[in-house]
């Protein structure tokens, strides 16, 4: 069996969970993570058996060991990091979203191109269980062609002000799996995308102008429709989907840590939904970068690449634009504005 090495950029909680799902592959070797608080994860570090631990991104990039790379650093400082990467000849794993600037993300498209590396996006709810199954089913056309497709999205509880500063929004930041996971269910491209937003939750949301709560409606290239629906507390996790057909619909549901249900005479109760993204799509996260990790192995194409990424933020695009002028927008007069600005 062949073995890859792997470099970690960024040891904030999504590169911890990446490590904790790698390290007992066998066809892995983690040899080094970087991260600019290098001294506060030495230990941790050591625990997971990895070798080198620096606060320098670059000591990863140019180490000739090195076959493949998990981005998992903020989002400003990806496209400096993939360009380097990308000229060093290592595959990219990159945590959504590839960029906060289209542009920026048209250059990675180009340089993955030209260089022949893989590159794959973060989006990891292709891989749960309910997602891929109602995939499947579209797939052997058991609700047939596509109507429209709901998506309803919500957090437990809002994030914290600083997180919220750097975020990128509410399209960019939280929605943008929404964009992916419709694309996905509905093998198409969007076509046009109108929002309602509001700031209903905490108006922090309002000093980044920025939005807590939406309702964003799609129109695909293949004339199916869609809505997702947003919001930033919920006070436990909502991801539900309907896809209706025009032979019936599917649905899935929230996952519940179990399926005891309590009757009496003051009513009936379950236990609440898995609390947050880590419970509820860890099974997701290990089988992500396991399909990574086969790419690069046995030279095959990643399953979530480049160009997934770029239609997301392409979609997250439009919507801002539609929330700002209170209209709907087409994801062509985004991709025009990105070609007069060339």
């Amino acid at each position: 069996m062949r073995k890859i090495t792997l470099g970690i950029i960024g040891a904030g909680r999504i590169g911890k969970l990446h490590v904790e799902n790698l390290k007992g592959l066998p066809q892995v070797k983690i040899k080094s993570i970087s991260d600019i608080l290098a001294d506060s994860i030495r230990d941790w570090a050591a625990d997971n058996g990895i070798q080198n631990v620096t606060n320098n991104y670059k000591d990863i990039v140019n180490d000739p060991e090195i076959d493949a790379i998990f981005i998992c650093s903020p989002t400003d400082t990806h496209i400096e990091i993939i360009e380097e990467a990308v000229k060093a000849g290592k595959h990219i794993f990159c945590e959504k979203p590839i960029s906060f600037n289209l542009g920026g993300t048209i250059q990675v498209l180009e340089w993955v191109r030209s260089s022949g590396v893989k590159f794959q996006t973060g989006f990891n709810r292709r891989f749960d269980h309910n997602m891929s199954r109602v995939k499947e089913l579209i797939r052997e056309g058991k609700a047939g062609e596509p109507h429209m497709l709901k998506v309803t999205s919500r957090d437990p509880a809002p994030p914290h002000k600083e997180y919220i500063k750097n975020s990128g929004g509410l399209f960019v930041d939280m929605a943008i799996h929404d964009f992916d996971i419709a694309r996905f269910l509905m093998d198409s491209d969007v076509e046009e995308v109108y929002v309602q937003g509001a700031v209903l939750v905490d108006p922090v949301f309002a000093e980044f102008q920025d939005i807590d709560t939406a309702i964003i409606t799609l129109k695909f290239e293949n004339g199916a429709l869609g809505v997702i629906h947003n919001s930033r507390q919920a006070h436990y996790y909502d991801q539900r989907v309907e896809f209706f057909g025009s032979a019936g619909s599917i649905t899935i549901q929230n996952d519940n840590p179990n399926t005891a249900e309590v009757y009496t005479q003051n009513g009936a109760y379950r236990d609440n939904p898995l609390h947050f993204f880590l419970e509820r799509y860890k099974e997701a996260y290990v089988k992500e970068v396991l399909s990574f990790i086969d790419a690069v192995v046995n030279d095959t194409p990643v399953p979530v690449d480049a160009n997934d990424g770029y239609q997301a933020e392409l979609i997250a695009s439009a919507a801002a634009i539609s929330l700002r002028e209170r209209r709907p927008v087409r994801i062509e007069e985004v991709v025009s504005g990105l070609r007069q600005k060339v």
